[in-house]
């Protein structure tokens, strides 16, 4: 094992895992993934010193990147991919980079990220500048793909976010604002897609949903910014406009309708409405 990365160390709830029956096995996981909401509640005033850095840069026209390699690259572009039909923000707006580029995020190609002069290319390739905010993610705090792009950003006055699973890491100690839920070692040591990846996953929805509620894209807990391109998110609307308005779902969808499929609008339509009748 990697001397001093707390991802890597052997963990001795698991050391007998592959000797116990289906049903035992999978408590053992389930007892180490409970700990992983604690680990990033323990971050949330670093965590909340980040969204309101990458509000501050939405609001002055900037834009959000994570780059990471493997588990943590997939876990960015996912969250990046999750922003425009969740709120109706334009697609470059939170942008995910992942070490070999898109053939990285179905099949590994680990070899990438032990190049930081790459992570600077591609980072430079996205016409990233110092009204943007970068998020380095890699759960050991160490991958120099990440690393080379953190000190670019940071080289260009950028503000940089960190999220990593290792106490004390080359990533945290480089950027602005360090993140790091110590989820402890995996169920297979070194696996860092089982815990440490939930933990930045937790982190990443936080960011973006924090950022987005606080931009006023969320009414009380409702997703009024969500596009109805599908069945599925159609139906969400006509639920969404029937819970803030109190109508009927069929009524829902007539005012979705009028509203040219805007939520916001539809909602705002039947307010105007119903004052006009008092």
């Amino acid at each position: 094992m990697e001397k001093g990365l707390l991802t890597e160390e052997a963990n001795p709830a698991s050391a007998s895992i592959d000797r116990l029956d289906t049903a035992a096995m999978l408590r053992v996981i389930s007892d180490e993934d409970r700990k992983v909401a604690d680990a990033v509640a323990a971050e949330i005033p670093q965590i909340a010193r980040a969204v309101d850095a990458i509000v501050a840069a939405f609001g002055n026209g900037g834009r959000l990147f994570y780059i990471g390699a493997g588990t943590s690259g997939r876990l960015g572009v996912l969250d990046a991919a999750e922003c425009p039909p969740t709120f109706n923000v334009p697609p470059d707006l939170v942008q995910g980079i992942i070490a070999g580029g898109e053939g990285a995020l179905a099949r590994a190609t680990e070899t990438t990220e032990d190049d930081p002069a790459i992570g600077v290319r591609d980072l430079a390739a996205r016409g990233f500048t110092a009204g943007d905010v970068l998020c380095g993610i890699a759960a050991s705090g160490r991958t120099p793909y990440v690393l080379g792009a953190i000190d670019e950003a940071a080289r260009l006055g950028a503000v940089t976010i960190g999220i990593s699973c290792t106490p004390d890491s080359l990533l945290a100690r480089r950027v602005r604002i360090a993140i790091t839920p110590l989820s402890g070692p995996e169920v297979i040591a070194g696996s860092t897609r089982l815990k440490a990846g939930t933990a930045t996953k937790l982190v990443l929805n936080m960011l973006t949903t924090g950022a987005f509620i606080r931009m006023g894209y969320v009414w009380r807990n409702l997703m009024v910014n969500v596009q109805p391109k599908n069945t599925k998110l159609r139906d969400r609307a006509e639920r969404i406009v029937g819970a803030a308005t109190g109508v009927s779902q069929e009524e829902a969808a007539l005012l979705l309708a009028a509203a040219g499929d805007n939520v916001r609008a539809a909602i705002a339509g039947w307010e105007d409405r119903k004052s006009e009748t008092k």
